[in-house]
């Protein structure tokens, strides 16, 4: 929809302050941690690889990031820790359906984290499968850049198995199946754009537009409060809002 804006835009654009700067680099540890279980060396296993590139940019230490592959790998002491990948689904103000992904060392804890922050911020957690159903996972290409060229990207991503694409202000993204990530973004490397990281994200088939500016606020509080937690993973929504109205709402 012209001139509305998504969630994902919404990260993107706006910055989620969390002053707990370890939460960050525990839940970065934590993805390197699980995807280390697979391999630990980066160059034969792009998930571990593009965790590592995530935790760079975020400013996390060396030592910090060796740590969390020893604990996958079974190298440290400790061996792995004990971490699963959950998934949680709930609505949010004005009917935004959310899709929260954890990695737990405690499931009760996690969901009781979860639980609270809904409710302080007008949602509610719902049932497994609850909103899973309207969310596609993706595979996402972010380029840098300003004004790039479409008709290069285009030409660039012509034999790709690519969904589709979008380009803004700073960049572009370039969504594809999550099978097809590595190959996107190894095919945009080799013809010279500058990519700056690749994600699996859940993508929303149809989005939920919201007009009313208390439940917009409520809306971005909620989903902030969970992306501050510190097993929270990612967090996805189908929440859209008009441009001006967003801008309202960020003030």
């Amino acid at each position: 929809m012209a001139g509305h804006s998504k969630w994902s835009q919404i990260k993107r654009t706006k910055a989620v302050v969390d002053a707990r700067r370890g939460a960050v680099f525990t839940r970065l540890g934590r993805e390197i941690t699980v995807a280390a279980r697979t391999g630990a060396d980066p160059a034969g296993n792009f998930q571990l690889r593009t965790a590592i590139e995530k935790a760079r940019a975020a400013g996390m230490p060396n030592a910090n990031i060796e740590r969390a592959i020893s604990k996958g790998s079974g190298r440290a002491e400790a061996g792995a820790l004990a971490l699963e990948e959950v998934r949680y689904e709930g609505y949010g103000p004005g009917g935004v359906a959310v899709l929260v992904e954890a990695f737990s060392d405690n499931r009760h804890r996690t969901a009781a984290d979860l639980r609270l922050a809904f409710s302080k911020h007008g949602g509610n957690l719902g049932e497994s499968g609850c909103v899973g159903y309207l969310f596609d996972l993706r595979g996402v290409v972010h380029l840098s850049g300003s004004a790039l060229d479409e008709e290069a990207l285009l030409e660039s991503v012509l034999e790709l198995e690519v969904i589709s694409y979008s380009l803004e202000a700073d960049g572009a993204e370039v969504l594809c199946g999550p099978a097809q990530l590595e190959e996107l973004q190894a095919a945009l490397v080799a013809a010279g754009w500058n990519v700056e990281g690749c994600e699996l994200r859940w993508q929303a088939q149809t989005p939920c537009l919201l007009l009313d500016l208390e439940t917009l606020r409520a809306s971005l509080r909620l989903l902030e409060a969970l992306e501050s937690l510190e097993d929270v993973r990612s967090v996805s929504s189908n929440l859209e809002a008009p441009g001006a109205l967003l801008e309202a709402a960020m003030a």
